[in-house]
């Protein structure tokens, strides 16, 4: 029975030890070299300390501020552990939303954000980005028309001329990776750090 077992467990333990540790240490290790900044989270930094991820999603708010599309993730609920409360662009519960086309708590909460927006901007049409979740409730990114249509609350609120906020947006367009894939997008992160960055000018 033992020299039946033995080969086994050999072989569990050599398994183990290069696919669960040799393997993901040397990525790890190959990575940090040839992608350093990529590897440890794409952190993006302002005077020296981080203010996010360019891969997620962050919450603004204020009028001053572009906003990125909303997210459904959630987290658990402090007062009672089997509820979950809505915890946006939490990266430690990536997830969209469960509500369905025929969800009338999902109609509601469009009907709501369009009406908002729309009142926000009544020349343009809302665009889909603005009030639709992504699937991992994390996208940091935006279309450029998304971008474009929060354009006039954004110089209102900063006192600013709106073509020159509308030129900024254009600055931070990215287009299509390789010129195929994907459609043009703008990071919402980037974008308010060079929003920032008009009045220390």
């Amino acid at each position: 029975m033992l020299s039946q077992l033995r080969p086994a467990l050999v072989l569990l333990i050599a398994l183990t030890l290069l696919t669960g540790l040799a393997y993901p240490l040397a990525m790890t290790g190959i990575a940090g070299l040839l992608f350093p900044a990529k590897a440890a989270g794409s952190l993006v930094e302002r005077d020296g300390k981080p203010v996010g991820s360019s891969l997620i999603g962050q919450s603004f708010t204020s009028d001053r501020y572009f906003q990125g599309r909303p997210s459904a993730t959630s987290a658990a609920d402090p007062a009672d552990a089997t509820k979950t409360v809505s915890a946006p662009y939490n990266a430690a519960n990536s997830s969209g939303s469960n509500l369905g086309p025929t969800s009338a708590a999902l109609a509601e909460r469009l009907k709501g954000d369009v009406d908002r927006l729309k009142a926000e901007n009544p020349t343009r049409p809302v665009p889909v980005d603005l009030v639709t979740t992504s699937g991992s409730g994390l996208d940091p990114d935006i279309s450029p028309d998304a971008a474009l249509f929060q354009v006039p609350r954004v110089a209102k609120a900063r006192s600013l001329p709106e073509d020159r906020i509308r030129d900024l947006v254009g600055t931070q367009v990215q287009g299509r990776l390789l010129g195929l894939l994907g459609e043009p997008r703008v990071n919402v992160l980037a974008l308010n750090l060079a929003l920032d960055g008009l009045g220390r000018k």
